[in-house]
């Protein structure tokens, strides 16, 4: 092979290998599972002509290599912001489904998973207090409580999943910002009870500390160490952990003080 095809083929190799690693990169920030990540890489690369890849993924970084006829290329990236966007985990796979039929050639992929990346489009501030205000009056019910406390956990629910956005903005540590938020609730569903406007306050506190439960976290921990991803699943299932210690905390100082 001359040095300048041979130096297009190392480029070529390169650009797959990027654009498995930005898919990647885009469905783990997203909330995706492990093995799903983990899958659309490899999917990419094969349908991209390589015949054999290694991907190795955890919640904090992606490891990806690719066998080619020069020594093997390797990869790795940092993940730093985890959040939930199903949004983007879909956009992802129909971007993989495109590239299976032979849709988009690697420039093409690239463009659209990087225009997928740095969009911010989500649902605005006020639309997402409003569904955990609903949300919280909706458990409240679920977990039986009357009517009589439907709107107290509703507005205090709101208010929690106000805060928590509101102090991680602030200060970048997710356990402080969670911790504040379920004092904030506590105090709230203590003050409301206290003054006649609620009536159970082991219901309304149950009800509006459930926006904050990390039930999608959880579920991939689960699921993770069901499928043998050992660490991924035992980080996910820390960081679940940190998230419920942090809201029964919050709970916990205010019915101490009571």
């Amino acid at each position: 092979m001359e040095i300048e095809d041979m130096e297009q083929y190392l480029e070529e190799q390169y650009d797959i290998m990027d654009v498995c690693l930005l898919a990647g990169k885009i469905m783990l920030e997203s909330g995706a599972e492990t093995y799903r990540v983990e899958d659309t890489m490899m999917r990419i690369a094969k349908n991209y002509g390589i015949k054999e890849s290694h991907s190795y993924v955890t919640p904090t970084g992606i490891m990806f290599s690719i066998e080619t006829e020069e020594p093997t290329k390797t990869k790795l990236i940092r993940i730093s912001d985890r959040t939930t966007d199903l949004n983007k985990v879909v956009l992802v796979n129909s971007t993989s489904r495109r590239i299976a039929n032979g849709e988009l050639d690697v420039p093409q992929a690239y463009r659209i998973l990087k225009r997928i990346d740095k969009d911010d489009e989500t649902y605005s501030l006020g639309t997402r207090i409003a569904a955990a205000a609903i949300a919280s009056g909706c458990f409240l019910m679920m977990f039986q409580g009357s009517w009589a406390d439907f709107i107290p956990a509703m507005i205090i629910g709101g208010l929690g999943f106000a805060t928590v956005v509101y102090i991680h903005d602030l200060v970048l540590i997710k356990f402080f910002s969670e911790f504040m938020a379920a004092l904030v609730v506590g105090l709230l569903a203590a003050g409301a009870v206290l003054t006649g406007l609620g009536q159970e306050l082991d219901k309304i506190i149950i009800g509006s500390v459930m926006p904050l439960v990390p039930g999608l976290l959880i579920t991939n921990a689960v699921r993770d160490l069901i499928a043998g991803h050992f660490i991924s699943g035992l980080s996910k299932g820390a960081e679940a952990f940190l998230t419920a210690f942090a809201i029964g905390s919050g709970i916990a100082v205010v019915v101490t003080l009571l």
